[in-house]
């Protein structure tokens, strides 16, 4: 992805309220569908939006925090071979 298209891509985000499941995607939050209910039934993953019977959303600065939250963990991680 070249620099102009991802400063493109990250307006993109910035301009919405909510996210849509390609959304996701696009941000690297490739889990299944199911995986995602998983994680979100036990407090791990943002809750779903319910917009209509069959379109959901996730709340943008939710999902942000999540991500910024994982990029702290992944500074505490220890690794079973790190010497």
């Amino acid at each position: 992805m070249n620099v102009h298209r991802a400063a493109t891509e990250f307006e993109r985000f910035t301009q919405k309220l909510i996210l849509s499941r390609p959304d996701l995607k696009d941000l690297g939050i490739w889990q299944s569908n199911t995986t995602l209910l998983r994680m979100e039934a036990i407090g791990r993953f943002p809750r779903r939006i319910r917009l209509s019977a069959s379109c959901v959303a996730w709340d943008k600065d939710e999902v942000f925090n999540w991500l910024e939250e994982r990029r702290a963990e992944r500074a505490k991680w220890v690794y079973a071979d790190a010497s």
